[in-house]
């Protein structure tokens, strides 16, 4: 296991490959294992409803108990094939226009798919190709050191960006503005776009990646990342921690594992579908945030931001934001069983809600009272609205 390669550009220890094999991944990622990062979920909510930069610290990571681990291992017997048929089809888009292209993943989201995808390019073609996980952080843009690195060895053209799945879509737009002039092609390739918002992706379902079920534990021991001026310099790629403590807990390797293992099994359906998916209109028409914002004015949510739309980023608010309550769509109920065991753990209410063009959506609580005033958010960002082709 790498916990600290050699140094980076800023000549501090980075991440190195996590729990992975060194083999599947370089995170581009400043090591900061020993700092104190960690706050309480509270603390962090009111923090970023005043103001605070959610980068600028970590939440303590949850601890799955028994019960939801095995509700995990369902989910991924489930959803195994979907995740590899979707790894396929995504992977084979992007090769159709980069033959040998470098994958360079959102961390933490995005890693596990990135390192879906080498696999399927190993089995499928022989072909080795490089991966990097690098930090992609809302309001504050690309790791453009971590991007020079990867540019200084690799051809610009070949780059190609990487993650999980889309929420309403901002960290599309992010990386556009973050790429723009600097000759890279700022499309993203995920394994699910259920907010529309992407031209290339596995499937367009909003169905679970387990990989969302849990934290650090399936995502090489990495913590999300950080960019905190008193731990990170301007010559320093962004930071993370590795969390070395919970290695007796890591199902890294075995989610990865679990998905090559039916790459087989799908592989002559990926042949018959990217090709017609390729043909087909995949223009983005971002109907995720439209969604978002009918659901915003339904609840008087103050900002959009506060709605977290998709199974992935639903998750998320219980996992470490102050929730307030779960939409989900009423036929994918059975299919949410990690999100319901989550929501009773915190007692947090579920409301079945028709039309719904996610599996469940998830909104923030403010934390603040109405004397108080409204909720002020860290993003601008909340208020960008998406042109519509």
């Amino acid at each position: 296991m790498t916990i600290s390669p050699p140094a980076g550009v800023g000549g501090r220890p980075l991440i190195g490959s996590g729990s992975y094999p060194p083999e599947d991944v370089t995170f581009l990622l400043t090591d900061l294992s020993a700092a104190n990062l960690e706050r309480p979920t509270e603390d962090r909510e009111e923090g970023f409803q005043s103001g605070r930069h959610y980068s600028e610290d970590l939440p303590i990571e949850y601890q799955p108990d028994a019960a939801y681990l095995e509700i995990y291992r369902q989910a991924l017997d489930r959803s195994a094939r979907r995740v590899a048929l979707a790894t396929g089809i995504v992977a084979e888009l992007v090769r159709h226009t980069k033959p040998a292209p470098v994958l360079a993943s959102i961390a933490r989201a995005g890693t596990p798919i990135g390192i879906l995808m080498r696999r399927w390019y190993l089995f499928r073609h022989g072909l080795d190709v490089p991966h990097y996980a690098i930090s992609v952080i809302k309001d504050r843009g690309v790791d453009l050191n971590a991007l020079r690195h990867i540019t200084d060895r690799h051809p610009a053209a070949a780059v190609q960006f990487v993650d999980g799945w889309t929420g309403k879509g901002v960290m599309t737009r992010v990386l556009t503005e973050a790429v723009r002039g600097l000759g890279l092609d700022d499309t993203l390739a995920v394994l699910a776009d259920p907010a529309r918002c992407v031209s290339l992706f596995g499937t367009r379902d909003d169905f679970l990646i387990p990989s969302a079920c849990l934290n650090s534990t399936v995502s090489g021991l990495v913590s999300r990342t950080v960019l905190n001026a008193e731990h990170i310099g301007p010559d320093d790629f962004h930071g993370a921690k590795f969390y070395g403590e919970l290695t007796e807990h890591d199902l890294s390797r075995h989610f990865v594992d679990t998905i090559v293992s039916r790459f087989d099994e799908v592989a002559d359906e990926v042949d018959r579908e990217w090709p017609r998916l390729w043909a087909a209109d995949r223009t983005p028409t971002w109907e995720g945030w439209a969604a978002v914002e009918r659901i915003a004015a339904r609840f008087d949510i103050p900002d959009v931001i506060m709605v977290k739309p998709g199974v992935g980023e639903a998750t998320r608010v219980l996992l470490r934001r102050v929730p307030w309550r779960i939409l989900v769509a009423p036929d994918r109920v059975d299919e949410l069983a990690h999100v319901l065991a989550l929501a009773e753990a915190r007692g947090v209410p579920v409301e079945e809600m028709e039309g719904l063009p996610f599996s469940c959506v998830g909104l923030v609580r403010p934390v603040r009272s109405e004397a108080e005033g409204a909720p002020v958010f860290h993003t601008p960002a909340a208020r960008w609205r998406p042109v519509a082709p």
